[in-house]
């Protein structure tokens, strides 16, 4: 399976797609027209019901562009000053690094770092966390009991898991939790997992396509995140009625909590309106929205209530890592030297 990591031609693909959408201008009459532009690589619905929450109390217009977190940080890092964006929200933190690192985020507003505790933002406040995302190794409880669980996700790389387990290896998600096993455990270790991954899963496009994968018994068990779980049992339930879903806990690598962040252009044309948008999503009202609303993500500020069908986010014993060293393009190197990507 190819990496989704776009080239640069995909890249001025997508820039000239957003310019000539409907209704799209040049960036500097857009963000005038249409209030602050938002780059969301989040959920859309969740995203959408974030933006009017805000429109309807401040009266600021939000405009989305949609994508992915591989597409909008290439994008926004080829366009450097010259964005059109205002705000970068994301899925996953990979690419809230790889946009920091090339230095083209304002610092936030203490009173929003306020919101959410430090241990869901990265300590140098150029960016902070505004949901998050657990791993989980989704399983088919008709074929497997408890018992029989991996207790670690460094467990998948053992030979009795050939041809057992399956993964989405080309998305951001899943990249993401090599990410913190990078950090966790050294390139050395990542890189053999991988390896043995390799050799192990059945790789498929779409943390829900591996779902199903494990639904329909094609595998035992698949490595995603929670809420495709959750989503789907709140539907017909038809994708995943014999699946389960493990936590590792313990600190262990597959206990990863993924953060998603939000950011604030420092090329802003508006940054007053652009920090008080992020300053909403990570407060109260967007808090709110992530416990009532259907994307089943964990809320992450100061106090903020998650949906109650979710294990508590402190039950899952998570490991400690620090968002900002997460390594994408070391994880994208890795991933292509064990033939994955």
């Amino acid at each position: 399976m190819k990496i989704a990591v776009p080239s640069l031609a995909g890249i001025a693909s997508l820039a000239l797609a957003l310019i000539s959408a409907p209704g799209m201008l040049a960036p500097a009459a857009a963000a005038d027209d249409a209030g602050i532009v938002v780059y969301n690589a989040q959920h859309e619905s969740l995203t959408q019901a974030w933006a009017d929450g805000f429109t309807k109390e401040t009266g600021i217009k939000v405009t989305l562009r949609n994508g992915s977190d591989t597409e909008f940080g290439n994008l926004i890092v080829q366009e450097g000053k010259g964005s059109p964006a205002d705000v970068f929200l994301t899925e996953n933190s990979p690419a809230m690094v790889l946009v920091d690192n090339a230095g083209l985020f304002a610092p936030i507003d203490p009173e929003t770092l306020a919101e959410v505790p430090e241990q869901f933002r990265p300590a140098h406040g150029r960016w902070v966390g505004v949901a998050a995302r657990s791993t989980v190794f989704a399983y088919d409880k008709t074929r497997l009991t408890e018992d029989k669980l991996p207790k670690s996700l460094l467990d998948l790389a053992d030979p009795a898991w050939k041809g057992r387990w399956a993964a989405s290896p080309s998305g951001a998600d899943f990249q993401a939790i090599v990410s913190a096993l990078l950090e966790l455990k050294g390139e050395a270790a990542t890189l053999n997992w991988l390896k043995a991954m390799k050799q192990n899963a059945t790789a498929y496009k779409g943390n829900s396509v591996a779902m199903k994968a494990v639904n329909a018994g094609q595998v035992e068990g698949a490595v995603i995140y929670h809420y495709y779980y959750f989503g789907d049992q709140a539907k017909t339930g038809e994708n995943s009625k014999n699946v389960a879903l493990h936590y590792f806990r313990n600190q262990d690598p597959g206990a990863f909590v993924s953060i998603s962040g939000g950011g604030v252009l420092a090329s802003s044309q508006h940054p007053k309106e652009a920090q008080a948008f992020l300053k909403w999503v990570a407060g109260k009202g967007g808090q709110e929205i992530l416990k009532t609303g259907t994307s089943y993500e964990y809320a992450v500020g100061v106090g903020a209530q998650s949906n109650p069908k979710l294990v508590p986010l402190d039950d899952l014993q998570a490991p400690k890592v620090e968002a900002s060293k997460l390594n994408s393009a070391k994880v994208t190197e890795l991933m292509t030297e064990a033939g994955l990507l």
